[in-house]
């Protein structure tokens, strides 16, 4: 199973749920791969303390003949294999992002599941991995949109990226993130995305100070604080997902 993660704006959590949702996975016994795929400004690595390794993805798109498991590493502390990218500029420069579509379909028969950490917007690094997907998770951060245009926000964020979703024919889940003062009109929130878009929304994370701190150590907060308030809702997220997608 091949799950794309995507957001409309930047500073969403859209990579902190990639490596969470995938630090579950791994916890529940699944083989587990997180690819960077966010080719221009990738940060995945920095989750799992992966940013200064010798290959990448990038490695293997500037590289054809490169054996993809040359670029996949296996985090000690929560057993997710990462597939991060390079920060490095001259790395980045004349890549060709088709290639990833083929990694992904190969990474698919090799993991129980895998998940892409996309680019924030319309996805066009990661576009051709849609047509080997079969999930996409739109993460969305309600706290810096005024509540009363939270309909405009819908419209500006999630219905143009369940439209990629929708043309691809993914099946498509909401995840709200950093959730603070908008926490009394939540469940409002969940019902206008499921009643009048017909999305689930498959979890509901709140803002958390050991978000950022288990970034900087290199460890998704489920793992390295998992009774903090994000720890566990990342991990009922992950039930939800689970039971979403394997029944």
């Amino acid at each position: 199973m091949a799950v794309v993660i995507v957001t409309g704006r930047g500073g969403a959590g859209k990579t902190t749920t990639t490596a969470n949702l995938s630090a579950y996975f791994a916890g529940r016994e699944y083989r587990a791969l997180a690819i960077d795929g966010d080719l221009y400004l990738p940060n995945l690595g920095f989750h799992f303390a992966l940013e200064n390794v010798k290959y990448t993805v990038h490695s293997l798109l500037k590289d054809p003949s490169m054996d993809p498991e040359w670029a996949i590493y296996k985090h000690p502390e929560t057993g997710v294999y990462v597939m991060p990218g390079s920060t490095n500029l001259q790395d980045v420069l004349g890549i060709s992002p088709k290639r990833l579509r083929d990694i992904v379909e190969d990474m698919k028969y090799k993991f129980g599941v895998v998940f892409v950490d996309s680019p924030t917007g319309v996805p066009f690094d990661t576009l051709p991995t849609f047509e080997v997907a079969n999930y996409q998770i739109i993460v969305v951060e309600i706290e810096r949109s005024p509540i009363y245009s939270f309909e405009i926000m819908v419209k500006n964020e999630v219905e143009k990226l369940k439209a990629l979703g929708d043309e691809y024919g993914l099946k498509i889940g909401v995840i709200l993130n950093k959730i603070r003062e908008s926490q009394d009109v939540v469940e409002d929130i969940i019902q206008a995305v499921e009643e009048d878009l017909n999305v689930p929304v498959l979890g509901a994370v709140p803002f958390d100070d050991t978000v950022p701190a288990s970034i900087n150590i290199g460890i998704p907060v489920i793992s390295y604080r998992p009774r903090s308030y994000a720890g566990i809702a990342f991990r009922e997220t992950g039930q939800i997902l689970e039971e979403w997608m394997f029944g």
